[in-house]
């Protein structure tokens, strides 16, 4: 079946017959759990596949960086801002790594953040809400990195080498993120009254936008299903939401904190939480840009691009004057 959408010459003739052979031959690698190898024949639907996810993974990361980076300067300790300084670093980082896997795929870095910054490519829209106060921060470490994670182990084993080998990397710094976050959340819950308060109400915020970050329900996702055949992804975005909703309400209850879903409930027969319906109107709204802080996080983007130019420039005209000086020395 899967051939069917990517053969585009007439079943009977000789390319149709030899790309039918390579894709056999693919797919074979790919149950044998085979790495694909950037040199590696490939669809072309698998390297597009890979260049929207890893690219839109590597906006994420890059755009990731806005919520928590105007808390640096009002973080409440000296060592709270060092942590924070570290995390902000680490996502930075996630990017870079990313792009680089992205250009293994043809597509050069320039071209993906001229995407970015013109508004054509998509991030996660979990980092176009605000964070109002440090508890925000608290729940973006430990309900969106834990999310992340959650989405990202697998990715260690994608089929795609450059991308599961940029992903070890990325998993362990992640884990410390989610640990960061989750700490902060429970020094608020062991606080003050007015403390808790503010732990509540980031959780209240945080919680079902985190579980849209999975992406839509199987059976509304574009892509989940080929991805998972060719083992882009390991598991569909509905198993992800579940594996991260059953893992993640224990922790809540250990905080004290009431997980803002009347419908949640442990179902006994399965061992797993049930929860109420998302809000998918909410999800595409702000996908389609008109989320509460989508024009703000492009606009920032475009600043920081913009006041970097002329370090861009200075490093391409440095290493124009060494690409000279080697030229006429040989």
């Amino acid at each position: 079946m899967y051939t069917q959408g990517l053969l585009t010459p007439s079943p009977k003739s000789p390319a149709a017959v030899e790309d039918a052979e390579l894709l056999a031959r693919f797919q074979a690698r790919i149950d044998r759990e085979e790495k694909i190898e950037p040199k590696d024949w490939m669809p072309d639907q698998y390297r597009q596949t890979l260049v929207r996810q890893i690219s839109q993974h590597a906006h994420s990361e890059i755009v990731g960086m806005l919520p928590e980076g105007n808390w640096i300067g009002r973080a409440p300790t000296l060592l709270r801002k060092s942590i924070l300084i570290a995390k902000v670093q680490d996502e930075g980082g996630h990017g870079a790594y990313l792009y680089s896997a992205a250009e293994t795929l043809g597509v050069s870095r320039a071209e993906l953040i001229d995407q970015l910054l013109s508004g054509r490519a998509k991030y996660s829209s979990i980092f176009n809400y605000p964070t109002p106060t440090w508890a925000d921060i608290g729940a973006i470490g430990w309900l969106v990195d834990g999310a992340a994670i959650m989405n990202q182990i697998p990715l260690c084993r994608c089929s795609y080498g450059p991308y599961a080998r940029a992903m070890v990397r990325v998993c362990k710094e992640e884990s410390f993120h989610q640990r960061q976050g989750y700490d902060i959340m429970l020094q608020l819950a062991r606080g003050t009254p007015a403390q808790r308060q503010m732990a509540q109400d980031a959780f209240n915020r945080w919680w079902w936008p985190s579980l849209m970050m999975f992406g839509p329900s199987d059976g509304a996702s574009q892509h989940t299903a080929l991805s998972v055949r060719w083992k882009i992804k390991r598991f569909t975005n509905d198993e992800l939401r579940q594996k991260f909703v059953d893992f993640t309400v224990p922790q809540a209850h250990f905080l004290g904190l009431t997980v803002p879903d009347p419908l949640l409930h442990l179902d006994e027969s399965t061992g797993h939480y049930r929860f109420g319906d998302i809000d998918w109107s909410e999800f595409q709204a702000v996908l389609a840009g008109n989320g509460p802080c989508n024009r703000e996080r492009l606009a920032a983007r475009r600043a920081a691009h913009e006041d970097g130019r002329w370090v861009r420039e200075a490093a391409l005209a440095y290493a124009d004057k060494l690409t000279s000086r080697t030229r006429s020395v040989a």
